[in-house]
């Protein structure tokens, strides 16, 4: 029998724990949907980074830094599948597949109904992405020349951009810019991400085993029939998406690009149902945001720069780090800004919506900051634990200059008001002005 309260009517004691059941069922749905919010924004998950980044490096440089060491080569994982791997592997190879899934998701996206669907708008960022990817490798090249280093194989390092990092410094600084600003940068680096892609397929592929590449391109096959018959459930196309992973680690080509490719064969064209890219992308989104790129940077960016052989001034010193430091910048800036202005001026191709070359100097420094794959690059590039740890300082070094100086550029530019014609024949305007005028007289 329920107990009474004091007008006779029965009390339900257990009445209470539904509701609070359900209160603590509604928190955390809210929580969940806050934290969904958070990585969804661009900015806020590139800042995200950069402080987990930050962290890293001061823990590998701090009393932690045994424990860290500690941590990031410890090993685990199936031995008998090639898959026993240490957690800064985990993190570069496995998690960060994620990240390039989301990536070919993106790719795939712009191809077929995005700004790189139509060629002539897309024609000039997409060439001014194949220089800025040369413009950096001449330069680090040219400084190991110079300082008569044979650390060539690093020349690729300079060479990408984290998309990430670069619009979340361009969303901070660049608010008042033309969109189609944001437009070509983000051209430039889906398509710097397309070429650092291939890079890495075919410069950081070593001892092919055709027949695992052969399987996990199978499984790759399976996963496109499947979700071109619209297929979304999660308990098909993980388990054939982690079996693509897997072949490919065993192939000699680099994990990750079975991301990509999974990413790439993922049907683009709207249907009633949604576009299948950008529901996918916004469903693994978050897994990419708030846990692959945070434990990447964590375990590639804890340089032990104290720690390490010379210490800082060796680091420093070392034409690999340097090289690296300024060809970001300097090798984007040259790359992009100038083969825009020798294209803008030679051939039919032009910039417009309110774009100018100054803009295009601002987005080549953003460019420069090439956090996330070229982390992933430098580890790839070198077999020298040192070399690898002074690579990847250069790599903080040159993003952290290119984002001071784009940061400097985007303020600069923000206090210019005219554009376009008006910015390049201001006197031309100011005539057809007067002209109109007269004629409304």
């Amino acid at each position: 029998m329920s107990p009474a309260n004091d007008h006779g009517k029965p009390v339900h004691a257990s009445s209470p724990a539904p509701r609070k059941r359900g209160a603590a069922a509604s928190s955390i749905g809210r929580a969940r949907d806050h934290l969904l919010a958070f990585l969804a924004d661009e900015t806020r998950a590139g800042l995200l980074v950069i402080a987990i980044a930050m962290i890293a490096l001061l823990v590998s440089n701090s009393p932690l830094a045994h424990a860290y060491e500690t941590l990031s080569h410890a090993h685990f994982g199936p031995s008998a599948i090639g898959l026993d791997l240490s957690v800064h592997e985990w993190a570069a190879d496995g998690l960060l597949t994620i990240f390039f899934f989301v990536v070919g998701l993106e790719l795939k996206t712009e191809f077929v109904t995005g700004a790189l669907r139509d060629m002539k708008e897309a024609a000039l960022p997409m060439i001014a992405a194949a220089f800025g990817m040369v413009g950096p490798a001449l330069v680090y090249t040219a400084i190991q020349a110079a300082f008569g280093s044979s650390a060539w194989s690093g020349w690729a390092v300079p060479t990408a951009t984290d998309i990430a990092f670069a619009v979340a410094i361009l969303s901070i600084f660049g608010k008042g810019l033309p969109p189609a600003a944001r437009t070509f940068l983000l051209t430039l680096a889906v398509v710097d991400d397309l070429l650092a892609i291939i890079v890495i397929a075919v410069f950081f592929s070593s001892g092919l085993n055709f027949l695992a590449l052969g399987a996990s391109l199978l499984v790759i096959a399976v996963f496109a029939l499947a979700t071109r018959r619209s297929v979304r459930s999660p308990w098909l196309l993980i388990p054939l998406g982690v079996a693509a992973w897997a072949l490919m680690a065993n192939s000699g080509v680099h994990a990750t690009i079975a991301g990509v490719a999974l990413g790439l064969v993922v049907p683009a064209k709207r249907t009633r149902a949604g576009q299948m890219t950008h529901d996918f992308a916004h469903a693994v989104g978050p897994w990419s945001a708030g846990l692959a790129l945070p434990v990447f940077a964590f375990f590639a960016a804890g340089v032990p720069v104290l720690g390490a052989e010379g210490g800082v001034l060796g680091a420093l010193s070392d034409p690999v780090t340097f090289g690296i430091a300024i060809a970001l910048p300097l090798g984007k800036l040259a790359g992009i800004w100038g083969s825009v202005a020798i294209l803008t001026r030679l051939t039919k191709l032009r910039l417009g919506h309110g774009v100018d070359l100054p803009d295009v100097a601002a987005m080549a420094l953003l460019a420069g900051i090439g956090f996330t794959v070229a982390m992933l690059i430098g580890g790839l590039a070198f077999t020298d634990e040192v070399a690898v740890f002074h690579a990847r300082f250069g790599v903080i070094l040159g993003t952290f200059a290119s984002a001071i100086l784009a940061a400097l550029a985007l303020k600069a530019r923000l206090r210019v008001k005219a554009r376009g014609d008006a910015a390049s024949h201001p006197k031309r305007i100011l005539r057809r002005s007067r002209r109109r005028g007269a004629a409304r007289g």
